[in-house]
C-alpha cells in the first residue's frame, strides 16, 4: 500500500488557549518570585521622582492643575488597564469597601493636592521628610515602647529642625507639607486595609479609589490645568509625571503592602527621605544645608526605629 500526501490529513499542532483564570494565576506567581522588598525599592525612586519632574511644570501650569494632571492621568492608565474589572469589583463590593474605596480616593486627592502646592514654596527634601512624623506617632500611640518613645523624638526633632529651617522662608509651604503629613498617613492606613486581599485585588481596588480621585480633585484643579490642553507636549510630560508618581509607585506599594506586614513596610519607609534628598539634588538642583541634612537624617532614623504591633491575622 502506497502513502500520498494527499492521504494523509495533517493537523496543525496548537497550544491549549490559556483562560483568563489561568493567565492572573500564572502572572501572580511571577509577582510572588520577585521579594516584596524589590517593589518597594521601584517605589521609593518613583515616589519623589515623578513630584521632582512636576516641579519642572510649575513655570507654565499651576500647582493644582499639575495635581490634577497627574491624577486624571494615573486614572485613565488604570481605568485602560483594568477595564471591566474595576466596575465588576465596585458591584461586588460590600458597603464598608465602597466606603473604604471613596475614603481612599479622597485621601489620594487631597494627599496630591497639598504635596504639590508644599513642593511649590519649599524644597523636596524637606516635604519628603515632613510626611513622616505622622507614621512615627501613630506607631508609638499603638505601642507605648521605649523604643517608639526614642522614635518620635527622633522624629519631632528632625521635623522641628527642618521646620525652624524653613518657617522663615515661607510659612505657607510649611502648612501645606505638614497637612500632607497627615494625609500621608491616612494613605499608609488605608492602603493596607485596600492590600488586605492579596496584590491583584489591591490594583483593582485602588484603580477604583484612583477614579474618585480624579472626581474629588477635579473641582479644584481642572481650571489650573487648562491652559496645558493646548500644549501636546506640555501635557504628555504632565501625563508622564502621572504614570512617575501615581502608577508606579502606587501599585508597587500595593504588591509590597500586600506581602509585607506593616512594621516592616515602615522600616522601609526609612528610605524615601533619602531618596527625595537624592532626587531634589539630581533633578532639583536643590543642595540641603547642613541643618537640613540633620534634620533629614534624624527623621530617617526615627521612621527606622519604630515598630509596631503585629495585626491580628
Amino acid at each position: 500500500m502506497q502513502l500520498t500526501l494527499d492521504s494523509v490529513k495533517y493537523r496543525p499542532m496548537t497550544a491549549p488557549a490559556r483562560t483568563v483564570g489561568q493567565a492572573e494565576s500564572e502572572a501572580a506567581t511571577a509577582r510572588r518570585r520577585l521579594p516584596p522588598h524589590a517593589y518597594f525599592l521601584v517605589s521609593a525612586v518613583f515616589h519623589y521622582l515623578g513630584p521632582a519632574l512636576a516641579v519642572l511644570l510649575f513655570a507654565r501650569v499651576a500647582p493644582l492643575g499639575v495635581a490634577w494632571l497627574r491624577i486624571a492621568s494615573a486614572a485613565v492608565v488604570f481605568a485602560l488597564w483594568r477595564r471591566g474589572r474595576v466596575w465588576r469589583l465596585w458591584r461586588a463590593s460590600p458597603a464598608r469597601v465602597r466606603v473604604l474605596l471613596v475614603a481612599f480616593g479622597i485621601v489620594l486627592a487631597a494627599m496630591n493636592a497639598c504635596f504639590y502646592l508644599a513642593i511649590a514654596r519649599i524644597p523636596l527634601a524637606t516635604v519628603g521628610a515632613m510626611e513622616f512624623l505622622g507614621p512615627v506617632v501613630l506607631a508609638a500611640l499603638g505601642t507605648r515602647t521605649v523604643r517608639n518613645g526614642s522614635a518620635v523624638a527622633l522624629a519631632v526633632a528632625g521635623v522641628a529642625l527642618l521646620s525652624e529651617v524653613r518657617i522663615a522662608g515661607d510659612a505657607a509651604g510649611l502648612a501645606f507639607s505638614l497637612a500632607n503629613c497627615g494625609l500621608f498617613t491616612l494613605y499608609i492606613v488605608l492602603g493596607h486595609r485596600i492590600a488586605a486581599d492579596g496584590g491583584g485585588t489591591g490594583i483593582d481596588r485602588l484603580a477604583a479609589a484612583m477614579l474618585v480621585a480624579a472626581v474629588a480633585i477635579s473641582p479644584a484643579g481642572i481650571i489650573a490645568a487648562a491652559g496645558a490642553f493646548a500644549h501636546p507636549l506640555l501635557l504628555g510630560a504632565a501625563c508622564g509625571v502621572g504614570v512617575c508618581s501615581s502608577v508606579i509607585p502606587y501599585v508597587t506599594d500595593q504588591l509590597a503592602m500586600a506581602r509585607l506586614e506593616r512594621a516592616a513596610f515602615a522600616l522601609l519607609m526609612s528610605l524615601l527621605p533619602a531618596s527625595a534628598t537624592i532626587i531634589g539634588v539630581i533633578v532639583l538642583h536643590q543642595l540641603p544645608r547642613l541643618p537640613e541634612i540633620v534634620g533629614i537624617a534624624l527623621v530617617a532614623a526615627g521612621v527606622a526605629l519604630r515598630t509596631e504591633p503585629a495585626r491580628d491575622s
